[in-house]
């Protein structure tokens, strides 16, 4: 198995081409396809607070429809698609940027995108365990004992990452350092906290390096294990990132 995994691209569409082209990737076909015929994996969070996460959804969707890519949610997506359900969530932390998006938009336009989203987010599974259970995609991480299992314990883990149930100074939860004590044999390639760097350490792999606070947008080549950034185009807010020991 030969797969580019990509860190939460939130609505960073620019950087998420750029980043498939240095991957290697073609977009000819209006989608990006690898000539040696690798594929693409995603560990959520497409949408919210970047430009562009209609495009972003749009790609991603067409990708996992043609079984071209795989797809794990993000708690960002979870949100999006309780949106799209029409329940009762609040436009808060970047989602308005997705429902400013879709607010140009027709009636018969936005119906289109949220097919193709609803589609995508029920087609997917929680977390992914591919390569013989060599490899786990998952958006914030999964603990060994969580591995195979699938309950509301181990929904919050994989959406919302090790939470404490206190908050920090602007509102997000606290998370333990889960990977710390990772002993695992599968690689797990997670993203969800952003960092300014990829972070490794005990096989797991935080590639949310935050395209969307001016960081970078990076993936990890498996089963090279080898690290491929873009710069993004967006101002750089340091405040937003997370930094854990090394």
């Amino acid at each position: 198995m030969k797969i580019d995994i990509i860190g939460d691209i939130h609505g960073c569409f620019d950087e998420f081409r750029n980043l498939t082209i240095k991957l290697g990737y073609d977009w000819k076909s209006g989608i990006p396809r690898h000539p040696e015929g690798r594929r693409l994996g995603f560990v959520g969070d497409l949408t919210d607070r970047g430009p562009h996460s209609l495009k972003t959804i749009s790609v991603v969707a067409s990708l996992h429809k043609e079984k071209e890519a795989y797809y794990t949610p993000g708690n960002h997506c979870n949100k999006l698609y309780r949106y799209f359900l029409g329940n009762n969530v609040k436009l808060l932390h970047g989602l308005e940027t997705t429902a400013a998006e879709l607010s140009v938009l027709t009636e018969k336009e936005k119906k289109v995108y949220r097919n193709l989203f609803i589609d995508l987010y029920e087609n997917s599974p929680l977390y992914h365990v591919l390569d013989k259970e060599r490899l786990i995609i998952a958006h914030a991480g999964i603990k060994e004992e969580f591995i195979g299992k699938n309950n509301k314990r181990v929904k919050t883990f994989v959406l919302y990452g090790d939470i404490t149930g206190e908050l920090n100074e602007d509102g997000t939860p606290v998370r333990k350092d889960w990977a710390g004590e990772y002993n695992g044999n599968p690689w797990i390639i997670y993203g969800h906290t952003p960092v300014i760097e990829p972070r490794m350490i005990n096989k797991t792999v935080n590639i949310d390096t935050g395209a969307v606070f001016g960081g970078k947008l990076t993936a990890l080549r498996y089963p090279e294990i080898e690290l491929i950034s873009v710069p993004s185009r967006l101002t750089f807010t340091e405040e937003k990132f997370r930094s854990f020991p090394l």
